[in-house]
């Protein structure tokens, strides 16, 4: 079976994380299903332009509606290696770590912790109050990797891209899927 991985988008900054997270997903060979939530396409439109949300679409294998919780992506039985949310808002974070499947997105997170398979969350936010990081425990307890878009300043990134790219490698070794060359290792240089 082709590794198969659910990639969520919300309302959260950071659209351009889930562009290259799914670049680097069809450039690995995995099949991906795309929930953008509603609150995220005003955001892709702001910081992707008008295009922004056809990019992420075409760049996705399949694209399912946040509203149509009859897709495969919401029942256990559809296999799937796991789901990655990037850029994740505090609001579907703590709807994931709350068992809220109040639209597609929070009810695939929802699948993917209860069969125990890989969920990362790359939550967008500064900074942090004692809710936020109440719900992120809550998360990482239900076993989710919690991976706030940190980049690794080792790697030296020189553009925007550069950082962009190592984030999103990192996101792709959390969820299980080797990144290639997209991501710096550690060593001495």
């Amino acid at each position: 079976m082709t590794s198969r991985l659910i990639v969520g988008v919300t309302g959260a900054s950071g659209s351009v994380l889930a562009l290259e997270t799914l670049r680097q997903l069809r450039g690995a060979g995995v099949e991906t299903h795309l929930v953008v939530t509603n609150g995220a396409r005003m955001t892709i439109a702001h910081e992707l332009g008008s295009e922004g949300l056809a990019r992420l679409n075409e760049a996705a294998t399949h694209v399912h509606s946040p509203r149509n919780l009859a897709a495969p992506i919401a029942s256990g039985s559809f296999r799937t290696a796991g789901m990655i949310v990037a850029p994740c808002s505090m609001r579907s974070l703590a709807a994931m770590a709350h068992g809220l499947g109040d639209n597609l997105l929070t009810r695939a997170a929802d699948v993917v912790l209860k069969e125990k398979r890989r969920l990362v969350v790359a939550p967008r936010e500064a900074p942090l109050h004692e809710g936020h990081l109440e719900a992120m425990l809550k998360l990482a307890r239900l076993g989710a990797v919690i991976a706030p878009p940190t980049p690794p300043f080792y790697a030296r990134p020189a553009t925007m891209e550069d950082m962009v790219r190592e984030i999103a490698a990192r996101l792709l070794q959390w969820a299980g899927i080797d990144p290639g060359e997209s991501m710096t290792r550690w060593g001495w240089r």
